[in-house]
């Protein structure tokens, strides 16, 4: 029997999300997701897409990943799609931080796990949580491939002046300090597709990609290839966020230390829990920030305003990065679903050859689902809206490892 399905694994610090694909026609098996994990009330969702049943529901303590996990394929066993299904042929697995160590997806063994172990300190909110979950799958079928995606790959292909921070160049090589970004699974299906979209080759395309979410980033990407993003050595440079600041002189952080007694810890907390759209107005949630402005709040309008100013200045440098722009797609959350926040971002651009059509960009039901383009007719500059889709990505990455070119690792 051909293996042709993929799980792909999402490991985070207290969750565990999971897609099971049959890679034959990039359809979903079974979605879940465990959250809470380590607390009393732990909840596991499960929908078993294939057969069109019901979404089931525990509420019961998962200690930890392990017990998630198991949890997990206990649901997926339940309908005969367990991990010891001979059609399974890999587990996919998010890894947020590759380094410079992986420039593709990674067959996982030791040496694998050590490197990623050993990039903790780059990325200590993320990793560990990766590490668990690809030891825990490990453990639940040893003789099953893990195949290792990370966020970091797609911006691997970023050149030196674009990477680099202009920091002393011995300190910045003994320490790893330099510019990664993040989200690399969802720039580079973005931009893929909207190749697509216009009925282009990606090696003929420039694009911007917007992934706006709760974490938010934007690329640059010329002829497929990522030669600026707005992320860093963490995932908190860049655009405002829900919880992040961005972008912030680093004098802030010795400012706070000095005068207001702050620990480092304490900074990073601030900086990365405790600002962006959260610390500016209270919210994160740009439905409710929407309605908040509606309501004449002058503290959520100057929270969207700071937000729009930087995704503004970020278009305009990748603009200048490109030389020429065909496209700009908007994905994720608020990219795919907040029109305001679309309109507002292109507004006062006609001079860069980028406008929204009303009417598009507004629409709703039918008209609003799939890929889609929210550019007047015979724009300059096609503007789209890109649903991602990550899961997808990553079980097209695993896929084409285990059943084709074999592992792939730079050292």
């Amino acid at each position: 029997m051909t293996a042709t399905r993929v799980l792909v694994l999402n490991s985070g610090s207290s969750s565990v999300k999971y897609q099971l694909l049959e890679m034959t026609d990039e359809s979903r098996l079974a979605v879940g997701l465990v959250e809470r994990i380590g607390e009393r009330q732990s909840r596991l969702t499960h929908t078993p897409v294939a057969t069109g049943g019901e979404r089931r529901e525990r509420v019961e303590e998962f200690a930890d990943h392990e017990a998630a996990l198991r949890a997990a394929s206990e649901e997926l066993e339940a309908e005969g799609l367990g991990l010891d299904a001979p059609e399974l042929a890999a587990i996919g697995h998010r890894v947020v931080h590759g380094g410079r160590s992986f420039t593709r997806p990674t067959l996982i063994d030791d040496g694998v796990l050590a490197e990623i172990r050993r990039l903790v300190p780059v990325a200590p909110l993320h990793n560990p949580a990766n590490l668990t979950g690809i030891t825990t799958a490990q453990a639940l079928n040893p003789g099953l491939p893990q195949v290792a995606v990370f966020d970091t790959t797609f911006h691997t292909t970023m050149p030196e002046h674009a990477a680099r921070y202009a920091i002393d160049v011995e300190t910045a090589d003994a320490h790893r300090v330099r510019r990664y970004g993040f989200h690399g699974t969802s720039h580079a299906y973005v931009s893929r597709r909207t190749a697509q979209l216009l009925g282009a080759d990606p090696a003929d395309v420039n694009v911007i990609v917007l992934h706006l979410g709760n974490g938010a980033s934007v690329s640059a990407v010329q002829g497929g290839r990522c030669v600026d993003t707005s992320m860093g050595l963490t995932p908190l440079e860049g655009l405002v966020m829900g919880t992040r600041s961005g972008d912030v002189d680093p004098a802030v952080v010795f400012h706070l230390v000095r005068v207001a007694g702050m620990s480092v810890d304490e900074v990073d907390e601030l900086l990365n829990k405790r600002s962006g759209l959260v610390g500016l107005c209270g919210d994160n949630d740009m439905r409710e920030i929407r309605r908040r402005i509606e309501e004449g709040d002058e503290q959520a309008r100057l929270a969207f305003d700071i937000y729009i100013h930087r995704i503004r200045k970020y278009i305009g440098a990748y603009c200048a990065v490109l030389g020429r722009v065909d496209a700009v797609a908007f994905t994720a959350g608020v990219g795919e679903n907040s029109p305001p926040v679309r309109e507002a971002a292109l507004a006062g651009l006609d001079g860069l050859g980028l406008a929204v059509d009303p009417a598009a960009n507004e629409a709703e039901g039918p008209a609003a689902e799939g890929p889609r383009l929210i550019s007047p007719r015979g724009a300059r500059v096609a503007v789209a809206v890109v649903p991602t889709d990550e899961e997808l990505e990553i079980a097209h990455q695993t896929y084409a490892l285990v059943t084709g070119a074999g592992r792939h690792r730079t050292d």
